[in-house]
């Protein structure tokens, strides 16, 4: 019996060692893999090569907030102020928490007269709010970012909004369009059940900012527009306001004539940081594609001769 025994063990040693290298080479590869993995997210590239990085979530607020002043016909300016003190506020996340009743990307108060809960939760009403106050701060656009913040939000820390400036104005920069195709966001596949349960949540948007598809935007999506581009032309008119009107294109394609190279970037540039709640598959513009199955090469260039090229309409297939 102790010679089988023996026997026994020594034929078990060699199986031990080989799963045991079988299970660290399935984890080296793993590890391998999840490295190599493209992260979801979107960068912002400054003229002065400063780069930006935000997750999918906050980067779709951001551009929320620069849309809404787009809408509103506001300066850059503008746009700046309101991305530092989100910043400072929440970190660009549509918080459901905060000091007593704040509440949202600003840290609005309902008891102040912000708002219902449900409202400032909503990031496209709480960035109207936001200008509604800012607009009515004298010479706003000549102040510092600190003075003219703080004039909004009587923060209890005024001076915390400069630190935040630069980031909030490369952002500026680059979401108002002026230096084209200056974001990109990787972003995986999005399964639409999942999307669609997220729309269910409505505006109130998600403390998980990296989860992204629970922003204002995909409340609206769902909301039933029958509308060509699987709900994008409803929330592009309640964000963006001021586009001139869609004009359906192939399938799924809806097209969105711009007199300007800048704001069909700065629409460009939302679509794609909102792409994940809109199922937006591709957006072009300027012999520029981002699509979705391979966005983590950002935009690359696509013919003239393209059917899908234009440098006078951005088009959004969803």
């Amino acid at each position: 019996m102790g010679a089988a025994r023996r026997w026994g063990r020594r034929r078990l040693w060699p199986m031990a060692i080989g799963v045991g290298v079988v299970l660290a080479l399935v984890g080296y590869l793993a590890v391998r893999f999840i490295r190599s993995a493209p992260s979801d997210g979107c960068t912002a590239h400054g003229t002065d090569g400063t780069t930006v990085t935000l997750d999918l979530g906050q980067a779709s607020h951001a551009a929320t907030i620069a849309a809404v002043a787009h809408a509103r016909g506001l300066p850059e300016r503008a746009v700046t102020i309101a991305l530092a003190t989100a910043i400072q506020e929440s970190k660009l996340r549509d918080l459901s928490y905060g000091d007593r009743d704040s509440l949202g990307l600003f840290q609005q108060r309902p008891s102040q007269g912000w708002g219902s809960p449900a409202q400032i939760r909503d990031p496209v009403y709480a960035s109207g709010k936001f200008f509604d106050a800012l607009v009515k701060v004298p010479d706003y656009v000549d102040l510092p970012v600190t003075v003219a913040a703080q004039n909004v939000q009587h923060s209890g820390y005024p001076e915390a909004y400069a630190s935040h400036e630069a980031m909030a104005a490369t952002l500026a920069d680059v979401l108002t369009g002026r230096e084209g195709p200056a974001l990109t966001c990787t972003v995986s596949a999005v399964d639409s059940s999942e999307a669609d349960a997220a729309g269910a949540e409505g505006g109130s948007g998600t403390d998980d900012a990296g989860a992204g598809r629970g922003s204002g935007t995909a409340g609206v999506v769902h909301e039933g527009d029958n509308e060509g581009g699987g709900g994008v032309v409803a929330a592009v008119r309640r964000e963006f306001g001021r586009v001139p009107t869609a004009v359906p294109a192939t399938g799924d394609s809806v097209s969105y004539p711009v007199a300007e190279p800048a704001t069909g970037w700065s629409l460009a540039l939302w679509l794609v940081c909102h792409a994940g709640a809109l199922h937006a598959t591709s957006v072009t513009f300027d012999n520029r594609r981002w699509s979705s199955d391979a966005s983590d090469q950002g935009w690359t260039h696509i013919s003239p001769a393209s059917a899908e090229s234009s440098t006078v309409a951005v088009r959004v297939t969803a």
